[in-house]
Parts: C-alpha cells; sequence; structure tokens
C-alpha cells in the first residue's frame, strides 16, 4: 500500500488501472484491453491515474487498496477502494473523463 500524499503509485498499480474493462477478459484479451486504455489516455478520453489519485486523496485520505478501470453504459469510470485513516474501506467512483466525483460510499 501507498499514501497517495507521500508517494508516486507503482507502475504495475498504473498499469493494472488503465487495464481492467468492464467484463473479465480473458488470456488473450487483456493485452487489447491494456492497448485501448492506453489509447484512450493518447487520445484524452480518459484521465491519467496520477491525476485520479490526487480527486481520491481529497476526498478520502488514505492508502489506495485497490484501482479499476470500467466501462459502464458508454461511459468510463474509475473504481478504486481506499482505505480511510478512520480504518474504513470506501470505494469511491471518478468519472475517467472529467474527474467528477460519483460515488464514495462504504465498502
Amino acid at each position: 500500500m501507498f499514501s497517495v500524499m507521500t508517494q508516486h503509485p507503482p507502475l504495475w498499480l498504473i498499469l493494472a488501472a488503465v487495464a481492467a474493462f468492464g467484463a473479465p477478459a480473458q488470456a488473450g484479451d487483456k493485452a487489447s484491453d491494456h492497448e485501448a486504455a492506453r489509447a484512450a489516455l493518447r487520445r484524452h478520453e480518459i484521465l491519467p491515474l496520477t491525476r485520479i489519485l490526487t480527486i481520491v486523496e481529497s476526498r478520502v485520505p488514505g492508502d489506495v487498496l485497490k484501482v479499476k478501470l470500467e466501462e459502464d453504459k458508454g461511459r468510463m469510470i474509475y473504481e478504486l477502494k481506499v482505505l480511510g485513516v478512520n480504518g474504513r474501506v470506501r470505494e469511491v467512483e471518478i468519472d475517467a473523463k472529467n474527474g467528477a466525483v460519483l460515488k464514495v460510499e462504504d465498502d
């Protein structure tokens, strides 16, 4: 785990977040999911994970446990699990295109 305020996320976490799209992928589909996410980032259709982590830290201070990038009805959503400073795990959903916080709730 890492604190968003004190460290940059490890590269594997960034790649994992950019790689995950809605439905579970088969082994052969993972490479295409990674490329699709990278292409969306290059086209500025989604924000980079570093920006998303800054937004999340401002709303839910703590340690990021998990990050997923999913598609929901044509909209890309970052879903994060955060262990808050109060010890509770919170689920945070962020619009991947504009960084709007869509949901913060106990997990």
